[in-house]
């Protein structure tokens, strides 16, 4: 009887809104992280998360999906949700962050899954330490300097007011459209969130939502980077119609990365891949699996 009890046990820590959070302590900074797949071993997909994200952020239907053949990891960066540390206001040094507990968790090799904010960290940390990563999924984001982005805090607060006004989550307008498809995808991703009710993330502070919207705005005046130095083969996708990274972002991106494939979902913002997690979840699978 015991044994059929720590079976079922296993089996709903094997799914994202049951999974137990972790964390992993280096140098001076106490990272949250949590994993799925472990089991299937292979090289690690480490995600990286949206402006004021923290883990509950991430849409469960991609997270088992993805888990269902790798081992995927999700962790908050210092001063984000559970993690210690004072947050930081440059993606430089978010990057940085990033490799410091990709390190720590004695990971020699990643596959990157970079959405929005995170895709900007990502493309940061495949220009700092190339040997460290072996694909790239990029979606919702563009290239340093891009355009449009060093103003995605204005379009941020003016989305949150909206929210506030409306009585709805701002992400129903931050990442969806406002279509009928837009406006259900949106609704139907925000109860994904849901699912997972006990043993939930901290929210992001304030202080630390600040110093991430410094650096967006910091990354959007930047100088572009020169890509062409990205060998390896990068997923880009995004939905046709996004507000906060203006879709020409994404294919200037792709355009940019010698080694891409572009996907972008019709009639979609931002959340495109939340939109369309079921045909981003197999495309996804089938990338990782080249």
């Amino acid at each position: 009887m015991p044994q059929a009890l720590q079976t079922s046990g296993q089996t709903l820590g094997n799914s994202w809104k049951s999974v137990a959070t972790q964390t992993i302590t280096a140098g001076d900074i106490s990272f949250a992280y949590r994993e799925l797949g472990k089991q299937n071993g292979g090289t690690p997909v480490v995600l990286l998360a949206h402006l004021a994200a923290v883990l509950d952020n991430w849409d469960p239907r991609i997270m088992d999906g993805i888990a269902a053949k790798h081992h995927v990891i999700a962790f908050d960066n210092r001063g984000i949700g559970a993690s210690s540390g004072s947050p930081s206001n440059a993606m430089e040094q978010m990057a940085d962050d990033a490799v410091t507990f990709i390190k720590a968790m004695g990971f020699q090799q990643v596959d990157l899954l970079g959405f929005s904010m995170g895709g900007m960290v990502a493309q940061e940390i495949v220009l700092k330490e190339p040997q460290l990563v072996r694909k790239m999924i990029l979606a919702g984001t563009g290239p340093a300097g891009g355009e449009g982005i060093s103003s995605v805090s204005g379009v941020t607060f003016y989305d949150m007011l909206r929210g506030f006004f409306t009585g709805q989550d701002a992400k129903q307008y931050l990442f969806f459209t406002r279509t009928p498809n837009g406006i259900e995808a949106g609704k139907a991703f925000l109860e994904r969130l849901k699912e997972r009710s006990e043993n939930r993330d901290k929210d992001i502070s304030v202080s630390a939502f600040l110093a991430q919207l410094q650096a967006l705005r910091a990354w959007g005046q930047k100088e572009p980077a020169d890509l062409s130095v990205v060998k390896q083969p990068v997923l880009v996708v995004n939905g046709d119609a996004d507000r906060m990274v203006p879709t020409p972002n994404t294919h200037d991106l792709a355009r940019r990365l010698p080694n891409s494939t572009l996907i972008i979902y019709p009639d979609a913002g931002h959340g495109g891949i939340f939109q369309f997690h079921a045909e981003f979840v197999p495309s996804a699978l089938e990338f990782l699996a080249r």
